[in-house]
């Protein structure tokens, strides 16, 4: 334990540390290929080659489940900027780079797969998620979701937590496309979500035992300030109304199952080797803990009266 060293003293302490996650991840990952979860039989021509265009009522997906699936895929479709902010944190060298050229390779199946379903079974407007795609990737990720001033602290904490929050809004979207396909293929991406989550996980909990407080410090800004990496999309706003009122990803999700299960696995409340910075950072850090839980109850209370008025509606209008 050191009480501070500079970015690149990081990565060369950490570098044996993400050898070892990586080739526990090569050992674990399973080969996948898109093409072999797509229902290639569902698809028909659109009119540029003699077929027809999109049109609503050719989807079977709910308004929730389109929601839910542009949202994931517009998030892995800005694979390019995370490429670039990773990078920056990280070294272009030995494991680090083995690590983040594969990372970025599985990421991009995800996409693939995503869009080939959405494509082929006119889930949703190609065009408008076209569009959708061009405006992601032209502003890329900004300040407010990236990670940080980008040292290697911020990178790996804020990835831990958004590679876990992604693997559970992908198998919670299986489940409302009300199509085993779908689910099926969000399976496996969020079997892949949950491989990358724990890579960073064990590496930042490597550079918790490295430098406690500046670790700490890291995590607690990424989850004080944390937002999902598709914040800057269109509809983004709307799109995360639905995805939290019905459950998909919420406040209680984003605490019970993303924020807390990682600061348990990392011992962040049990720890003896912080120094006074480290302690009032701690300290900070169960106080925003304890006002996000009151935030979550608030959520669920006003969630709750919101769909009973929902189905009151629903219910005068079939009487």
């Amino acid at each position: 334990m050191v009480n501070s060293l500079t970015p690149r003293q990081i990565l060369t302490e950490l570098e044996p540390v993400a050898e070892q996650n990586l080739n526990r991840h090569l050992s674990m990952a399973k080969e996948w290929h898109p093409h072999d979860y797509v229902p290639w039989e569902r698809g028909r021509n659109f009119a540029a080659m003699g077929g027809i265009d999109w049109a609503p009522e050719q989807s079977g997906l709910s308004e929730v489940a389109k929601a839910a699936m542009v949202t994931n895929l517009l998030t892995e479709d800005n694979l390019p900027s995370y490429h670039r902010l990773i990078s920056d944190s990280f070294s272009r060298d030995g494991a680090w780079r083995a690590w983040v050229d594969r990372w970025t390779a599985e990421e991009n199946r995800h996409g693939i797969v995503l869009r080939d379903y959405l494509v082929v079974t006119r889930g949703v407007d190609p065009v408008a998620l076209e569009q959708a795609r061009m405006i992601c990737l032209s502003q890329g990720v900004d300040d407010a979701t990236s990670t940080g001033d980008n040292s290697v602290l911020h990178g790996v904490a804020y990835v831990t937590f958004q590679e876990l929050a992604t693997r559970v809004s992908h198998r919670n979207t299986g489940r409302v496309c009300d199509d085993p396909v779908a689910d099926h293929i969000l399976q496996r991406v969020a079997a892949d979500e949950n491989l990358h989550m724990v890579f960073y996980r064990n590496v930042c909990g490597a550079a918790l035992d490295l430098v406690p407080d500046d670790a700490l410090d890291a995590i607690s800004q990424i989850i004080r300030g944390f937002r999902m990496p598709g914040a800057g999309m269109p509809n983004f706003r709307r799109n995360s109304v639905l995805i939290a009122k019905h459950g998909i990803y919420d406040l209680r999700q984003h605490l019970d199952e993303v924020i807390l299960p990682v600061l348990r696995k990392w011992n962040i409340f049990e720890r003896n080797d912080f120094g006074p910075r480290g302690e009032r950072i701690r300290e900070e850090l169960a106080a925003f803990l304890d006002k996000l839980g009151d935030d979550v109850r608030r959520f669920e209370e006003h969630r709750d009266r919101a769909l009973a008025r929902d189905a009151a509606r629903r219910a005068r209008e079939s009487a």
